[in-house]
């Protein structure tokens, strides 16, 4: 009887390890989001539908989540950035954490929003145009909240970028 049996195929949510070339690919695409299948494939040394066939696995697997461009601020007008940690108070910790994350990370003058552990709860990275805007984020944007306890700035001289980090869920 067991010929008769439907096989049911399961769904292995294991991740499957990652190989050399999936490596590359991932330390190409970090340096540069936009770098062509044809590229990618030439540098690969394998065909492009080999490539577009790997990268696609890479997305699909969720190792992959976007392809980001990096804006030169400086020339937006924005060029003086600092990092803000702030500290909550102590209290209703989950809907003020939610609250001002949700809060912040809608102003336009923030680049990227850390939910960190330590010393601070947040790490708030700008862009703004000068230190008169730095100090008029802080006062109007963080310490009007209720639920901002401190803060503490610090202006950014220089910034590598290696990589981009994955989104927060």
């Amino acid at each position: 009887m067991d010929r008769f049996r439907h096989s049911i195929p399961t769904k292995d949510v294991r991740p499957r390890e990652l190989d050399s070339t999936d490596e590359k690919i991932i330390a190409i695409l970090a340096r540069d989001g936009r770098t062509t299948n044809a590229d990618l494939a030439a540098a690969l040394d394998v065909a492009p539908s080999t490539a577009h066939a790997r990268t696609r696995s890479l997305v699909d697997r969720g190792i992959l989540t976007g392809f980001h461009a990096s804006v030169d601020y400086q020339r937006l007008g924005r060029g003086l950035q600092a990092m803000i940690g702030v500290v909550l108070r102590p209290g209703a910790r989950h809907d003020s954490i939610v609250a001002f994350a949700d809060e912040v990370r809608r102003l336009p003058q923030v680049l990227q929003l850390f939910f960190v552990g330590g010393a601070d709860d947040f790490l708030v990275h700008i862009a703004v145009e000068n230190a008169s805007e730095v100090r008029e984020f802080v006062v109007n944007h963080l310490s009007t909240q209720q639920s901002v306890a401190t803060t503490r700035t610090s202006i950014v001289f220089e910034y590598h970028r290696n990589a981009v980090a994955a989104p927060f869920r």
